[in-house]
């Protein structure tokens, strides 16, 4: 039986970051996976996805303000099936590269899923069992590793309404295997996700409602953020229904389906091609092994302490599965953590500075606290704002929706949140991450010399405005 230094079950985003640093520390490291490296954030979700976006939302623009920009696209069209081939290739692409880093640092790459069998004071045993997809086997085959990081990530989730189970429903990894386009799609969920399907199927000229069961959607960031973004989605022809319950799904045969719901005491429908299930993701943490290793479970997700340990010596677990933010750059400061503390080190995350995005069109970014949460907080609340329409970048690329938004402590200048609606949003987020990861105040984003014309300088306005000194603002 070949013994590891560090075993990792799973290959995605947290999984392969932590066996990589695992073998930067020395360790003898092995990386465990049933399917690709790369796992969902690669081959199903954050870079697909975006990929698919960033074509539509070039389409759009040129198809909705060709003539203004001064384009003469007569005839544009979308070639579904190439958009497909594009995005298969640049996940392709970005898969090899992980292959090559993970063969570089010597790391022993075992294909197929693994089963924890003991773990203890002395390490763990797991069994391997057959691959899925992964072009190989190591069935029936045992390890032992005197650490074992558990990154076995999440997968869809649905919920139980009579019809979720028929032919057009579809959760996110199926929707982004399809050939064509559908030209009409109900969205069950006005989160992340939703939305960002909402947009990508919008921006390609097609029919889109969301049913959304929470009061607004995109719950959980600024109100002014989820009240921008629902004004713009429906300014674009999107059908948004919010505090609306799901009742039932019918097959509608050859058309699709038809989904039943309530909004407003009244029963409703809507109809497409397909119904997408965008209701959240599940841990995936059954059939590997965990209770009888004795690891800690609460509603699915393994229970880790800041450090990333289990209560199980030996045991790690990181990324979607622990159950505390499911972003893929949060599951690879986890994986980084994880590795750390095995090697020695003492480290810890802090998940009040953590950059969320969401990929429409203007792009959403936010960390830190919503206005909300610091008042609820009993914080002493500031805020300074400026919006997109009055930025030269954001004109010359014809995109004047948004603003940015920065909340600060009143008496320290300490930022406490930001918010941003607006072209590269996700971009910009960083540099206020940065500043409040190193203590900064708001007077020294202020004074901070940005770079004209570009959308960035947003910040520098906002910060401005906390103390009503902006320039450009009325």
């Amino acid at each position: 039986m070949e013994q590891f230094d560090v075993a990792v079950i799973g290959g995605g985003p947290g999984g392969y970051v932590a066996a990589i640093r695992c073998a930067q520390l020395g360790k003898k490291t092995a990386l465990v996976e049933n399917r690709e490296l790369g796992g969902t954030c690669l081959n199903r979700g954050c870079i697909p996805t975006k990929t698919l976006l960033h074509t539509a939302e070039l389409y759009d623009e040129v198809r909705s303000h060709g003539k203004e920009l001064g384009l003469a696209a007569e005839g544009l069209s979308v070639d579904y099936a190439a958009l497909a081939a594009r995005k298969d290739a640049v996940v392709g692409r970005l898969r090899r590269g992980i292959e090559g880093l993970v063969k570089g640092r010597k790391i022993t790459h075992i294909k197929g899923r693994a089963v924890l069998e003991s773990a203890g004071a002395a390490g763990g045993i797991f069994t391997v069992e057959e691959s899925s997809g992964a072009g190989g086997s190591n069935a029936g085959v045992k390890y032992a590793a005197a650490d074992i990081i558990i990154a076995t990530g999440s997968e869809p989730a649905s919920i139980p309404v009579p019809g979720a189970d028929i032919p057009a429903v579809l959760d996110s990894d199926a929707v982004l295997s399809l050939a064509r386009a559908p030209e009409a799609a109900v969205i069950i969920g006005g989160g992340v996700i939703g939305v960002e399907f909402a947009t990508l199927f919008n921006a390609l000229g097609k029919k889109i409602t969301i049913i959304e069961m929470l009061p607004k959607i995109l719950a959980g960031m600024d109100d002014s953020v989820c009240a921008g973004m629902a004004k713009i989605l429906a300014k674009r022809g999107v059908d948004i229904h919010t505090g609306a319950k799901l009742l039932e799904i019918k097959s509608a045969g050859a058309n699709g389906a038809v989904c039943y719901y309530e909004e407003g005491g009244a029963k409703k429908e809507a109809s497409g091609e397909i119904v997408i299930m965008a209701v959240g993701r599940r841990p995936v943490t059954k059939g590997i092994g965990l209770e009888a290793a004795g690891i800690a479970l609460n509603r699915g997700f393994v229970t880790v302490n800041e450090k990333m340990a289990t209560g199980v010596p030996g045991i790690w677990a990181i990324g979607d599965v622990t159950g505390k933010v499911q972003l893929a750059h949060v599951a690879s400061a986890q994986g980084l953590v994880a590795a750390a503390n095995i090697a020695g080190k003492n480290a810890s995350l802090a998940y009040n500075i953590v950059p969320a995005c969401v990929y429409t069109n203007p792009e959403i970014a936010s960390v830190g606290l919503t206005e909300e949460a610091a008042k609820a907080s009993g914080l002493p609340v500031k805020t300074g704002s400026f919006p997109a329409a009055a930025n030269g970048r954001s004109m010359i690329m014809n995109s004047g929706d948004g603003f940015v938004k920065i909340i600060t402590h009143a008496e320290t200048g300490e930022i406490l949140g930001a918010h941003i609606m607006a072209p590269r949003a996700t971009d910009m987020i960083g540099e206020i991450a940065a500043l409040m990861r190193s203590e900064g105040t708001v007077e020294e984003l202020a004074d901070t010399i940005h770079a004209h014309p570009t959308v960035s300088e947003m910040i520098m306005e906002a910060a401005h405005d906390v103390e009503g000194l902006c320039c450009h603002k009325l």
